[in-house]
This record gives C-alpha cells, sequence and structure tokens, in this order.
C-alpha cells in the first residue's frame, strides 16, 4: 500500500504528532509541578484565599487609634460584598500582658494576644481550647515571630531554640488590669504561617477582657475575609475605594500562580492544537494511500473479504506508529522531568522525578484519539469503495 507514496509527508505527519504530544504532555507536567510548589507556601484552604486587611495609617489619623479600626458597620459591609465569603475581626486584649519563660529562659517582655475565629486560623489543632477556671492556656504562634526571636536571640545572651523545643516549654503570661493580676501557664501548641500574631482561644480573650479590660467594647485593627480569589478585580477595587491594606505579598504569589499556569495552559492548548493538526495531515496521507491501492482494495473486496476485515488489517498497519510516537513524546517528557527537578529544582521534596499519572494518562488517551480517529478514517473509506 505504501509503495510509491510519498515518504516526506508521512514523516511530517510523524513528526508533527510527536511535536504536538510532548509540548502538551510537558505542559500538563509543568502545571501540575507549579500547584505542588505552591502547595506548601498556599494561603489557599479548603479552596478559599484568607488575606488580612487593615486601614492605612496617615498623618491625619495618627494619635487617634479609634479611626484606625474597624467598626460594625464596616464589617458588616465587608460580608455584605458578594466576592468576600466571610469576615473575622482580629479582637486584641485591652489589658496589661507580660510573657515571662520563667526558669527555663531569661526572658521576659511585654506582649499581646489576639484572637481569631477558629475557620480562619490555617493550623488548628485539637487542644486548641480553654473552659473557665483552667490557668493552661494554649497558644497558636507566627511562624515569622518565632524566627524573629532566634535572629536576635544571640545578640541578647539568649538561646536559639527549635520548634519543637519552644512547643515544650510553658512560659507565664501575667494579666494586669483593674486592680487585678493573674498569672497563667500558657503553651505553644502550633505555630501559624499565616497569622502575624500570638493566637489564644477566643472564650479566653472576651473573658479576660471583660476581667481585666476597661469594659468598653474592643474593636479590631486588622480584619481577616475570606474570598475565593484574593485577586478578584473587584476585590481589589474596592479595598483602594476604601482606602483600606491588604497583604500584597499574598496576592504577589497568586498572580504570578496565575500567569505561569496561563502560560503553560496557553502552551497547553497549542501542543493539543498540533495533536489535531497532525491528525488532520494524517488522515489526508491515509486518503491519498487508499486511492492509489483503490484497485488492488477493489479486488480483495470482490474476492470476497469483507470491509470490516479490511478495515481493521489495514489500520493495523499504522497503530505500531501512534503508539511509538505517543511513547516516545512521553519518554521525553520523563527526562525532561527528570532534569527539571535534579538540575532545576536540586531535588527538592515537594516535587518527584516521575511524572504525574496524569500525564500518563493523557499519553494512553491520545494513542486511543489516534487509533479510533485513523481506523474510523479508514472503515468509511473502504466502505465507500464497497459501495461503488
Amino acid at each position: 500500500m505504501q509503495t510509491g507514496t510519498n515518504a516526506a509527508s508521512r514523516w511530517f505527519s510523524y513528526i508533527g504528532l510527536g511535536v504536538g504530544v510532548l509540548l502538551l504532555l510537558c505542559s500538563i507536567q509543568m502545571f501540575i509541578n507549579i500547584q505542588q510548589l505552591l502547595k506548601e507556601g498556599s494561603i489557599r484552604k479548603n479552596g478559599f484565599d484568607y488575606i488580612s486587611i487593615t486601614k492605612s495609617v496617615t498623618n491625619e489619623t495618627m494619635g487617634q487609634p479609634e479611626k484606625n479600626l474597624f467598626s460594625q458597620a464596616e464589617l458588616d459591609e465587608l460580608k455584605a460584598q458578594p466576592f468576600i465569603e466571610d469576615v473575622s475581626p482580629l479582637l486584641p486584649n485591652d489589658f496589661r500582658v507580660k510573657l515571662s519563660a520563667g526558669s527555663v529562659l531569661a526572658f521576659s517582655t511585654d506582649m499581646f494576644l489576639e484572637t481569631l475565629d477558629n475557620d480562619f486560623i490555617d493550623t488548628l489543632p485539637p487542644s486548641f481550647t480553654w473552659q473557665e477556671g483552667q490557668y493552661n492556656i494554649p497558644i497558636i504562634l507566627s511562624s515569622d515571630f518565632f524566627e524573629i526571636y532566634n535572629v536576635f536571640a544571640p545578640g541578647q545572651g539568649l538561646p536559639q531554640i527549635s520548634r519543637e523545643t519552644a512547643m515544650g516549654i510553658p512560659v507565664q503570661i501575667i494579666c494586669e488590669g483593674n486592680g487585678l493580676t493573674e498569672t497563667f501557664t500558657g503553651k505553644i501548641v502550633a505555630f501559624s504561617d499565616r497569622v502575624n500574631s500570638v493566637l489564644v482561644p477566643k472564650n479566653f480573650l472576651l473573658w479576660s477582657n471583660k476581667t481585666f479590660g476597661k469594659g468598653a467594647e474592643v474593636q479590631a485593627s486588622r480584619v481577616f475575609v475570606k474570598t475565593k480569589d484574593a485577586n478578584n478585580t473587584e476585590l481589589l477595587k474596592f479595598v483602594d475605594r476604601k482606602n483600606y491594606k491588604l497583604n500584597k505579598d499574598k496576592t504577589l504569589l497568586g498572580r504570578n500562580k496565575m500567569v505561569i499556569q496561563g502560560i503553560f495552559s496557553g502552551l497547553g492548548i497549542f501542543g493539543l492544537l498540533v495533536v489535531l493538526l497532525a491528525l488532520m495531515l494524517f488522515s489526508f496521507y491515509l486518503q491519498l494511500v487508499i486511492a492509489r491501492s483503490k484497485d488492488s482494495l477493489q479486488l480483495l473486496l470482490t474476492l470476497g473479504y469483507s470491509p470490516a476485515w479490511l478495515s481493521r488489517n489495514v489500520a493495523r498497519i499504522f497503530v505500531p506508529i501512534y503508539i511509538a510516537v505517543v511513547l516516545a513524546a512521553l519518554i521525553i517528557t520523563q527526562l525532561m522531568q527528570w532534569s527539571f527537578h535534579h538540575f532545576v529544582m536540586y531535588d527538592r521534596p515537594e516535587l518527584t522525578s516521575i511524572v504525574s499519572w496524569v500525564v500518563g494518562a493523557v499519553a494512553l488517551a491520545l494513542i486511543l484519539l489516534s487509533v479510533v480517529t485513523n481506523y474510523r478514517l479508514v472503515k468509511s473509506l473502504l466502505y465507500g469503495l464497497y459501495e461503488k
């Protein structure tokens, strides 16, 4: 059947198919790599972004802290926005707090405490609870605060400590106000990468504000919002219009992620188009082959060979070629993934040197697509000859 056919056209279609498959598989694998690389530092939880919003401190509001606090009306306005799912104010203490490591470390300082709804905390252990009358206070400490301590500790003659050690050291939390002084034992139960604060259970802070505080309603200077997309243009316009500030590092991460994913999505679509064009070119080649072998095929049909049997056998000639092309592209993708993980990412644990199962599934789907497309085309052409 291939006697006298144009070999250049045939090989051009093979190469086009291979390049398209390679582009598609590599784009899918890089898309997955991006997801894995950003997963550990992601601000998302259950499909949502959690970002903090504060008011901009200006020369006019300096010395007037009440103007930099969020009122209940402003919280209701935030919650009413269609691009915001929920809102939680970061409530502070309204009394003096001292923190001491007791006899374990020669460390003592004035400290602040804050609380946040549990749903907004990224690391929430079961032990983060408190009941009135309990003197043990669980603490969730900001990872950034802990790193800052280890930076300045040597200059103050204090030892640097690991997270595991810090979670085993009890600290004294001294609460003073309204002529009362109470000492509690605090213990770090988790570290938060999202909230830069010293968090305690909400019922403890409400109780202690009522017991040691000034009695006035405590307002927050910082609010966490739950949104489906931190880079929503409507959200950013609203924040700018209200002269609020948000954590730009978090939204910058999302913007970079979206841009990179957009690039590889575009490459994947381009690869898919190349695959489709290669299959179209190969279909033209098949039509040419069958047209040139028309007399021989009609003779076989006249001798009694069924169109279905001829279709299977003619289509079977090209099946190994499709499998070889797709497997070659998959092997090259595997080599590129290994090189990327080993030489570019230096064997980072977030990634693996083996391509994702999704890439293998797509390769298998492409083989099936090519075989089915090839068989249906050959079948329609041979049945056309049979009817004539």
